[in-house]
């Protein structure tokens, strides 16, 4: 059945969508006990080991041998502990770093940073090696010509989506727009802000970017328009949710859009997607691609009063930077209360800590984590990176690779959990740390207050600017700005990616010496300038890794010169 135009052509191929994202892995538990022979086997273990050793000899129940392996292995494997962190084995200490023994590392090491105070080097004046990188420069547009965009016939007809979540998911809502009607040849009406439960933002898209300069970028692309004209309103009698809403599914493929989305647009004119995060794969063509490249990169800016008090912070953050000849080190910093409630990780705040994060845990997600079966695993977590970082690791793993106290430091974060002790350390290590409430005015911010998207956005800019950034605890905030800072600085990131997993270690050891965890550091900040340039891999965001879709190589002579 004929679907109309597409940016893909008649022979377009579609690309499969990308494998989910994995789920988290835990390791078995292996005994830390003495040395010798195992724990002896029940009768039950022996019993289903020989029942599986006679199924594998005969081939006629064959179909049956997995079952029971598996079984047999759930079985044999309980006699084992696996909560780790949960409950420690009774015979020896809890398993290397799966307990939160930081502060004790701070205190033996502290008095060797401030021996190294104010000394002649710092790493932010050679943090990044320009010898290790290729040069790249924005070409986006590129790609896009190659659609033909502008032989497409009008269908008019209108994709209406609505963006949820907080700021950088809400971008990535509106670039996928984008590039979903550009696909279909659709008009795309001003995407939809939906009032987050956890967010609560009622922010409109305009409160937070420019409207006028994303209609403006993108018109030789995609048509884009504020609301629905007057006679498909009244068709739909000045009501938008009585326009059909299709379901589509996460990482949909462009394949999908072409044969199920098209044809129900144009038999009704207008159809609304809501929720539409991550409603794209991340495996598209080119020029679908382009448009990705094109919205996030150029078209969206932040709204002018946003964008005017961003400027001024940054420039203020510069001014402050002095000793460092203007260069700052920004640092995303995730240790709200909710985030380390949902981490379920332990911090040293003991029964009290424990019975606020519950509460914190019923709040924001009740019933979840008291399913029946749900087993919260502290050690585990910790072990396998999955804990923020305190403002206290932050602060020593930053001394370790050579950030003296000299070095200017902006944190970017929303209210730190117990922020008067978890941010004493950090400011002890770098007096001049600043934050939004420091770079702004009350009366500057008081029009953002209660906006948490439009404060973001502050954070964001301020980020965006620094000699280095770096980040603590995934999310959509990091990976979207490690892509836009790619794509300004030539395709480096010049961003600190930790090893959280040795990092575990090396915070479990009290006794560790200052050249040891420095040289552990600095390997860490030498890996995270090695993989600064990373291409994109199939699957792969593009809004974290613009090269090859939105970058292109420039030519090392011209770069010389």
């Amino acid at each position: 059945m004929p679907h109309g135009h597409s940016r893909l052509g008649a022979g377009g191929r579609s690309t499969p969508s990308p494998p989910s994202s994995p789920r988290s892995r835990h390791g078995r538990n292996k005994s830390f006990g003495g040395g010798g022979r195992g724990p002896k086997r029940s009768l039950a273990e022996k019993l289903v080991l020989v029942i599986v050793s006679a199924v594998f000899r005969r081939r006629g129940v064959l179909l049956f041998a997995p079952v029971l392996y598996i079984t047999g292995m759930v079985l044999y494997m309980g006699s084992f502990g696996f909560d780790v962190g949960l409950r420690r084995n009774a015979d020896g200490p809890a398993p290397p770093g799966s307990v939160y023994r930081s502060p004790q590392v701070f205190e033996k090491l502290w008095p060797l940073m401030q021996n190294e105070s104010n000394s002649s080097f710092n790493a932010l004046t050679m943090a990044w090696s320009p010898t290790l990188h290729q040069s790249w420069k924005p070409c986006g547009s590129m790609t896009i010509s190659q659609a033909g965009s502008k032989q497409l016939p009008e269908l008019n007809v209108f994709l209406i989506i609505e963006a949820n979540g907080g700021l950088n998911q809400q971008r990535l809502s509106i670039c996928d727009a984008v590039a979903v009607a550009g696909l279909l040849n659709a008009t795309l009406v001003i995407p939809i802000f939906h009032l987050n439960s956890v967010w609560q933002d009622s922010s409109n898209f305009s409160d937070i970017f420019d409207e006028d300069f994303f209609i403006d970028s993108l018109k030789n692309n995609v048509k884009i328009v504020r609301e629905l004209p007057e006679d498909m309103l009244q068709r739909f009698d000045y009501n938008i949710s009585s326009i059909v809403n299709l379901r589509v599914k996460a990482w949909s493929s462009p394949k999908h859009y072409l044969e199920k989305v098209l044809p129900r647009m144009k038999e009704l004119g207008a159809v609304r997607i809501a929720p539409f995060s991550n409603r794209l794969a991340n495996a598209v063509p080119s020029p679908v691609q382009g448009l990705r490249c094109l919205a996030n990169f150029e078209a969206l800016r932040f709204a002018e009063p946003i964008r005017v008090l961003a400027e001024r912070m940054v420039q203020r953050m510069i001014r402050r930077s002095s000793e460092g000849g203007g260069r700052y080190v920004s640092v995303h910093l995730r240790f709200e209360k909710d985030m380390v409630a949902f981490s379920c990780c332990e911090y040293d705040g003991g029964e009290e800590e424990k019975r606020e994060m519950d509460i914190a845990r019923e709040k924001g997600w009740r019933g979840k984590f008291r399913r029946k079966g749900r087993v919260i695993k502290p050690g585990a977590n910790r072990m396998d990176g999955k804990c923020p970082l305190t403002p206290l690791e932050v602060g020593m793993m930053l001394r370790g690779m050579g950030f003296d106290n000299t070095t200017s430091v902006y944190v970017a974060a929303g209210k730190i959990y117990k922020e008067e002790k978890f941010m004493a350390p950090l400011k002890l290590m770098f007096p001049h740390l600043q934050t939004k409430d420091s770079l702004a005015t009350p009366e500057e911010l008081a029009p953002f207050k209660g906006f948490s998207s439009r404060l973001a956005a502050l954070d964001y800019s301020v980020c965006l600017h620094s000699e280095v950034f770096v980040t603590t605890q995934g999310g959509n905030f990091p990976h979207f700005l490690i892509g836009h800072r790619r794509y300004l600085f030539g395709g480096h990131a010049k961003t600190i990616r930790p090893d959280k997993r040795k990092l575990a270690l090396l915070f479990d050891n009290p006794k560790i010496r200052w050249e040891n965890f420095k040289r552990h550091m600095q390997d860490m900040l030498h890996r995270s300038d090695v993989k600064g340039s990373e291409l994109r891999k199939p699957g792969g965001s593009l809004y974290t890794f613009p090269m090859p879709d939105c970058m292109c190589k420039q030519n090392k002579m011209r770069h010389k010169q």
